[in-house]
């Protein structure tokens, strides 16, 4: 991947995997602007903060974890790391999208944001399968892929954040919902069209990776 895309990639990626831990996981659920929202036409059981808990957990996890696994010179020098990291990530993803399914059906913003995030946690745990099957079946190109789509789904977390804060800017806190609603689809969709043209573009690799020690696999 080139440099610069890497490094703003994953610093943006661990500045908000930072805030998740704080904010969801130190500070208290309760505390979050977003649930704060969500609490003025709801109310959140004890299974809802359970869930919010597990899913913030994964997703940060993978969040953090994704820029090396995608590093291609990561990959050729640690092999037996990239391989380790991999599992993590895919660890990450199954209890982050599955977690995610559940909530998507407190999403605010009705049907059409629950609608959003259900693709959004089905297509994730998709990706997140076919890049496994892919390396199980050694199929590194198609597994690089898939892990490239993956990856663009995760920073759903990132891109959600950075739409929110656009949105706000442009029409205010009174129409969070609406704003939501949009962003509950704006802040996935484009990233796997970014995805598709970077594979297209190779500015990712995916051809398979020669090592010494063997074909890379997870």
């Amino acid at each position: 991947m080139k440099k610069t895309l890497w490094m703003t990639m994953t610093i943006l990626a661990i500045a908000v995997a930072g805030y998740g831990i704080v904010q969801y996981l130190v500070l208290g659920a309760e505390s979050a602007g977003l649930v704060q929202e969500k609490l003025q036409n709801m109310t959140l059981d004890d299974l809802w903060y359970m869930f919010i808990a597990i899913h913030v957990s994964g997703s940060v996890l993978s969040l953090i974890i994704g820029p090396f696994t995608l590093s291609a010179k990561f990959r050729e020098k640690h092999l037996k790391r990239h391989r380790l990291l991999g599992r993590i990530y895919l660890l990450g993803i199954l209890v982050g999208g599955g977690s995610g399914i559940y909530l998507a059906f407190f999403a605010t913003g009705g049907i059409v944001s629950t609608i959003g995030f259900l693709f959004l946690s089905i297509l994730w745990l998709n990706a997140a399968y076919q890049a496994l099957r892919n390396i199980m079946s050694k199929r590194v190109d198609a597994h690089q892929r898939w892990m490239i789509r993956n990856y663009a789904l995760t920073l759903t977390a990132v891109t959600l954040r950075l739409w929110l804060l656009i949105f706000v800017l442009l029409f205010g806190e009174e129409r969070f919902e609406w704003s939501y609603t949009i962003i509950s689809w704006l802040s996935w969709v484009p990233n796997l069209l970014i995805a598709e043209l970077l594979i297209k573009k190779r500015l990712l690799p995916s051809g398979p990776v020669r090592s010494s020690r063997g074909t890379s696999a997870v």
